[in-house]
This record gives C-alpha cells, structure tokens and sequence, in this order.
C-alpha cells in the first residue's frame, strides 16, 4: 500500500507531458500517454484494493503523508493520503471507472482538434478527483474539489469556438462555484471552533465541543451541504448539469459516472459524524435528494436530445443518494454510487456510440430502428438502460436502489419512501422511451457501427458490471460507516421488493404501449392544451433558469449598467480628462518657432518675477 500516491502521480506526470507538449503529439502518442498514465493508475489501485483484503492495515486505515503544505499561527495541514473502505472504494471507482473511459475517448475523439489537450484535461480530472477522495483533511479535499471544477470547465467548453459550450462551461463554473463559497464558509467555521481540519480529528472533537442542534455547527453543515449540491447537482443548483452535455460525450461519462457530480456524496458520507449532530440538516438533505430525483424524473420525460435524458437521468440518480444519505442509509448509498457509475458509464459512452454512428445526431427522434445496424450499442442500452430502472433481479441497480428504498421505509420516513417508488416509475418510463424511439421504429438515418477495442472492450466490460455482477461487489464500508437502521430485512423486505420491481416493470410496460409502434396516444396526450403546458415547463425543467435569470442575472445586469452612470465614478474621471487636455494644450506650444520659445521664456521669467514682488 506504500504505493498509494502512484494512483495520483501517474495521471499528473500524463497531464504535464501532455500540457507541455502543446499539440506537438500525434494523436497515438497522446492515446498512449493519456490513457496509459490512468491505465497504470488503475493497476495499481487494483494492487492496493487485493492487498487492503488480503492483509488490511492496522484499523482498517492507511495513512501517507506527501509533504507538508504550510504551517501557519499552529495550523499545518499536509498532503496526506488516508485510505480506509470509503476512499478504497472511490479510488476504485474514479481510477476503474476512469480508465474505461479513458480507452473508449482514444477512439471516440480521433480526427477532434486538440487531441492531446483532451487528454491532458481529463489526466488532471482524475488526478484531482483522487486527491479529492483520498485526502486525510478538508483542505485537502477542497484543493481537489476545486480541481474538478476547472477541469469541469475546460472539458465542458472544449469546443470553445462555439459560443454556446463556452456559455454552458461558464453557467456550470459560476454555478458550482456558488457551492463551493458555501462549502469554504463551511470550512472556515469548523476551523474556528475546533482548530482543526483533519477529518478525523472533526468527527472526534464535534461531539466534545458541540451539543446537538448547536447553531454554528448547524450553520457548518448547511454550507457543508451548499458545497455538496452544488457540485452534485440538486436542487437548488441544479441548472448547470444539462447543459454541460455541450462538452464532447466521453466527458459527460467522466462528469456523471467516476468523477464531480459523484463527489456531494462523498462529502457528505465522508463528515457523517457532523450531519449527526444536526439531525434537521440530515433531514433536509434526504428532502433535497427526494425533490430533485421527482423533478429530473419529469423534465427527462420530454427531453429529445439523448446526452440530456442521461444528464436528468443523473440528477435524479444522485437524487436516490442524497435520499439514502438523508435517511441514514450511509453504506447504501455508496453501494448505489458504485453501481450508477457503472450503468451511467454505459449508457454514456453507448450513447458516444450512437452518436458517432448517426454522424453526431443527438436527437431520438431522428434516428429510429438502429437495434440492427448497433447491435453492441443496443445491447449496452438494454443492459444499462435495465440497471437504471432497477429491473429485478438481474441488475446491478436493482439491488443498490432496492437498498436505498427499504431503508427509507425501515427509518419511518414514508414520504421519501413514495418519492423513492415514484422516481423509480418515472425513471423505467423515461429510459425505455429513449430505448424504443431511438432504437426501435422506422429508421431515419444512416448509422455505421463502431469497431475496434477501444470501443468495444468499455462497453463490454461495463455491460457485465452493469448486471448483477456488479452488485456482488461489496464496498468495505463495515467500520467506517455507522450501520443502518434498516440493515435487518424480513417479510417487509420482500413485499418492498415485489412492489419496486412492479413498478419498474410497469413502467417498461407504459413506456411500451407509449412509445412502440405509431404513438398516437402518447400523440393525442402530447397535443392537448395540458399536455403542452407539461411539455414545456417539462422540457424548460421546471423554469429553473428563467426564475434564475429574473430573480440574479438580470438585477445584477440592471445594476451594473447603473453603476456604469455612477457621478462619483463621472467626477473621478475628470481627473485623467484634465491630465490629457493639458497634455494636448502643452504639445501645441512645440512649434519648432525660435522666436517663439524666446518669447515664451522671457514671459515665463515677467510671470515669475512679478509672482515674487507681489508674494
């Protein structure tokens, strides 16, 4: 396990390389430095996890201190890698995950401009993501969370000649950034009353220093949450996910599956000791997940571009963790994230597929009838597209999700629990419309498979984690968060199973009598006077960016072009508007004329002497 910062070294020596060599690679040289540098990444988190099994460290924790970063007035943070059964799993996930990724990018961008610079972005998110989930403190972890949200804005806006990714890198870089400015309050509350920003030493001094419900520690965890929704896309800032689709496909696989949106959840499972101490924050933050899952349910329903039904799809996803979080069900969220990583991966980057082969057509309902022509790509669309829904049994979301909605109902919290069931009947509906427009039906493109390893081998290997084989692997969570309060099962059990895989096969059911075939019910709802209200609040989601606008964007506007008319700002100005009239007055004086430099000195010199006589 001494090998631990090789997992962070490697895709930063790749982005450094690859920064450096500003474009001068061929594209082959950067596919193998960029995905080589996560590739050896990966390899050696696989060491590190078979090692953590086979022979666990003392306590079930790994410590490696890098160096120290400063050392300021007692506080001395220090780049210290920690490593127990919660970051086990994150780096598994970001680096395993990560990889896959990686490889199928090498195939999907060739022939993009700025190839290597790709790469380069994506190294530097990895490695900012693993400095995320394996820091020992706060600080440490905010300088990685920081790190994602550059990369988030680099990657979502590469293609930067277009003004629209520019725009939509921007919105999800001031967005986030609103989280993170609650976050830092966060951090700067926690370090003045408990000295400290070592995360261990916070979950250990917090009961000794706070009661329950204390206001700064509630205060704390509040901006402890506005960090985690924003950069995990819950309501209230949610706005800038969809739209970050703009970024090219594999990243919208890197943001949703391994790296970002996943890192809220990890925030919040990883300072569970402060949440229990402000039982209302947990509370809201099962609330927030419980509104955003149903909300993103709704808005993917009628959304036609196919990256942005994931991208919803995501939002209520996370939703499901936040929920799990909320309710105390610690370990079932992490299981969920796990698993969402491997089905949202697959129905990304199979999406890439489809994409690439329809000559990059997003929209659904101009492709049609392509289950024959991408066989591959639909198999991955089934598989995933079943995990989603939590189809039973065979899916890797199945269980997870399954998890996550007994212990909302074991904890008493029933309405989560009917928010949980309803997500999930929205979620079988939306993803197999996506399914039976896009793949089924008359064809209306043409379409050429993609071929090579580097495409197939993600998308196969996702595929099988993607089924219940996923969820046979277990995160290493037993000590390091508290047991839930549902962890017993029983008859209540069962019944809850049978009830959320009934819903996720009526949904497919729904979907299939909506969607298959010519569609003129689904027609005749969509062409109603409600059903194109719905449609459109639906497809705006929810008119967040319109209240947005209203409510921050155009008064910040309108006084800006106030302050613009300032007289306090006019008056200043007449100071360099003086200085450059004198200067244009004295330059006209420069004739070139002797006699009139001689008269102007013996003027000066009457001027002068008469100033005297008279002073």
């Amino acid at each position: 396990m001494n090998l631990l910062f090789l997992t962070c070294l490697f895709p930063l020596l790749g982005w450094l390389v690859l920064a450096f060599s500003r474009g001068r690679f061929s594209e082959n040289t950067s596919a193998v430095i960029g995905v080589g540098s996560v590739g050896l990444s990966a390899l050696v988190a696989a060491w590190i996890i078979w090692q953590f099994n086979v022979n666990p460290p003392e306590g079930g924790v790994f410590t490696q201190v890098l160096w120290q970063w400063m050392s300021v007035d007692g506080f001395a943070p220090s780049f210290t890698l920690y490593l127990d059964g919660l970051s086990l799993t994150m780096l598994g996930v970001v680096t395993g995950v990560g990889f896959l990724i990686h490889l199928f990018a090498s195939w999907y961008m060739r022939g993009e401009e700025g190839y290597s610079r790709f790469f380069a972005y994506t190294n530097l998110f990895i490695a900012s993501m693993l400095f995320l989930v394996l820091g020992d403190n706060l600080l440490f972890l905010y300088f990685g969370w920081e790190g994602v949200g550059l990369c988030s804005y680099l990657l979502i806006g590469f293609y930067f000649k277009h003004v629209p990714n520019g725009n939509a890198a921007l919105k999800a870089f001031i967005v986030t950034r609103i989280g993170d400015v609650f976050m830092a309050i966060g951090l700067f509350i926690l370090f003045m009353h408990l000295g400290t920003l070592n995360i261990q030493e916070l979950l250990v001094l917090a009961p000794q220093k706070y009661v329950a419900g204390d206001t700064w520690l509630w205060v704390a965890t509040l901006m402890l949450l506005g960090g985690a929704v924003g950069k995990s896309a819950q309501l209230p800032l949610q706005t800038w996910l969809a739209d970050a689709m703009a970024g090219p496909t594999p990243v919208s696989a890197l943001i949703h599956a391994a790296t970002m949106v996943t890192a809220g959840v990890y925030l919040i499972a990883r300072t569970h000791g402060l949440f229990l101490l402000t039982p209302e924050i947990l509370e809201l933050v099962g609330i927030v997940g419980a509104a955003t899952l149903v909300l993103a349910g709704f808005a993917a329903l009628v959304q036609t571009d196919i990256k942005r039904i994931l991208a919803y799809s995501t939002m209520s996803q996370i939703g499901y963790m936040f929920l799990a979080l909320g309710v105390g069900a610690w370990s079932a969220a992490i299981f969920h994230l796990m698993t969402h990583a491997f089905f949202k991966a697959l129905l990304f980057l199979a999406s890439g597929s489809v994409i690439n082969a329809c000559h990059h057509e997003q929209n659904i309902f101009k492709m049609g009838g392509l289950w024959k022509k991408l066989p591959l790509a639909y198999a991955s669309f089934i598989v995933g597209g079943a995990a989603l829904a939590a189809l039973p049994l065979v899916t890797a979301g199945f269980y997870s999700k399954d998890e996550i909605l007994w212990e909302a109902f074991a904890s008493g919290h029933q309405a989560l629990l009917y928010a949980g069931l309803a997500g999930a009947f929205l979620t079988s509906i939306y993803t197999f419309r996506l399914i039976f427009i896009a793949f089924h039906g008359e064809a209306k493109t043409e379409a050429h498979a993609g071929h090579g390893l580097a495409h197939g081998l993600p998308l196969v290997t996702l595929l099988v984690l993607s089924t219940f084989v996923g969820a046979l692997i277990t995160p290493p969570l037993a000590g390091v968060l508290p047991e839930s309060v549902g962890h017993a099962g029983g008859e209540a059990k069962h019944s809850l199973e049978i009830a959320s895989g009934a819903i996720a096969i009526a949904g497919i059911l729904l979907a299939a009598l909506l969607f298959l075939g010519k569609r003129n019910l689904v027609g005749a709802i969509a062409s109603s006077a409600p059903g194109r209200f719905l449609s459109a609040w639906w497809f705006a989601a929810w008119g967040f960016d319109w209240l947005y606008d209203r409510l921050f964007v155009k008064p910040y506007l309108l006084i800006c072009r106030l302050l613009g008319r300032d007289p306090i700002d006019r008056s200043i100005g007449v100071i360099p508007r003086l200085a450059r009239g004198g200067h244009h007055a004295m330059s006209r004086t420069e004739t070139g004329n002797l006699r009139w430099y001689a008269a102007s000195i013996v003027g000066g010199t009457v001027l002068l002497l008469a100033t005297l006589m008279i002073f």
